[in-house]
């Protein structure tokens, strides 16, 4: 893998991070939005991760080689979390039914921060890989001089 392909790795990983970040940070945002468009409480949206092949010309010879492939992340879908809403009792909320209960999101705000913590630390390892491999080339350049 040269040194690029693993840049494209690494970049496309933080992407994928970012994308889930911006999802819990909607997430966290409307953790008390009980109306939408579509009509009722929010609900919590979650990426799903795939892993793809990184095509170039390069990998396809690595590939016959080894017999592995060398993967990028990519976010394949957004999800909506079919968890029902949390009923909550407050008879005096615009949106209380007949019984006095608020349908409200399904977001969870301790799994949320988890989740963003996660990211977070996944974001930061794949900046530390992509300085790493930036380091590698700029040493083989040196072999130059």
């Amino acid at each position: 893998m040269d040194f690029f392909s693993s840049m494209t790795v690494s970049s496309s990983a933080l992407a994928a991070e970012r994308t889930r970040m911006n999802l819990i940070s909607s997430n966290l945002a409307n953790a008390s939005a009980t109306r939408t468009p579509e009509g009722g409480p929010y609900k919590r949206k979650d990426a799903v991760f795939a892993a793809t092949p990184l095509e170039n010309p390069f990998n396809r010879v690595l590939d016959g080689a080894t017999g592995q492939g060398v993967r990028k992340v990519d976010v394949s879908e957004i999800v909506e979390d079919q968890n029902p809403p949390r009923l909550q009792y407050d008879p005096g909320h615009p949106d209380a039914n007949p019984q006095g209960y608020v349908a409200m999101p399904n977001v969870n705000v301790v799994e949320e921060m988890a989740d963003m913590i996660s990211a977070t630390r996944a974001y930061e390892a794949n900046v530390t890989a992509v300085q790493a491999a930036k380091s590698m080339a700029m040493k083989t350049l040196e072999i130059g001089r």
